[in-house]
């Protein structure tokens, strides 16, 4: 029964996932005071402080969900060593 109920949850979270990725927009966005600051620094060839505050940007709103995936793996590896130690004591 233990992993039925793992099998749905782990179905949930691919689904949401899933649903995440698809609707998921390039996160190119700033706030008014970093946009007005970029704008009017533009350079001639087009590129200035924007690059730059928009790579700044990203990485800060990758970190959470490098943390999260972390935290997903560390729960599978254990989920799967629980499954994997029950398994062996059947045989």
């Amino acid at each position: 029964m233990k992993n039925n109920s793992t099998y749905k949850s782990l179905k949930r979270a691919i689904a949401l996932l899933v649903v995440m990725l698809a609707f998921s927009v390039q996160g190119i966005a700033q706030c008014a005071m970093c946009r007005a600051t970029a704008e009017s620094s533009i350079e001639g060839d087009g590129y200035g402080i924007a690059t730059g505050l928009n790579s700044g940007i990203i990485f800060l709103m990758g970190i959470p969900y490098v943390l999260l995936a972390i935290l997903f793996a560390v729960f599978y590896h254990k989920q799967i060593g629980g499954f994997l130690k029950s398994f062996n004591d059947i045989h």
